[in-house]
């Protein structure tokens, strides 16, 4: 039992920091809207910094398991951590494509 919740705890870890940077990447986007070039950029860096903190405790998860030291039933949890990673992968993309948008229309005056 300890184990489950040292995992369910682990997984939080994953969803909080991921949840952090997909704020950053969404709040950039708006910044970026609104022409805070400079702005979006530095919430875009926060969010790679707390993308990064998720990434490195699911990467310890992924070795613990490649080292037969965690149970094979991965949890609900789990798999939700490891979602939440994969979207907000995605909304990065998009927030950076949004940004370089955002910077041509104000160049071209649109």
């Amino acid at each position: 039992m300890d184990d489950m919740n040292e995992l369910q705890m682990t997984c939080f870890q994953i969803i909080a920091a991921v949840g952090t940077a997909k704020s950053c990447f969404v709040n950039a986007m708006a910044k970026g809207r609104e022409g805070a070039f400079d702005e979006a950029e530095d919430l875009i860096k926060q969010g790679d910094e707390a993308y990064a903190e998720g990434h490195d405790v699911h990467m310890k998860l992924l070795q613990a398991d490649a080292a037969g030291e965690r149970d094979p039933d991965a949890p609900l949890i789990l798999l939700h951590a490891e979602d939440q990673m994969a979207g907000t992968e995605t909304v990065r993309l998009m927030a950076v494509e949004f940004i370089t948008l955002y910077k041509r229309l104000v160049k071209a005056g649109i």
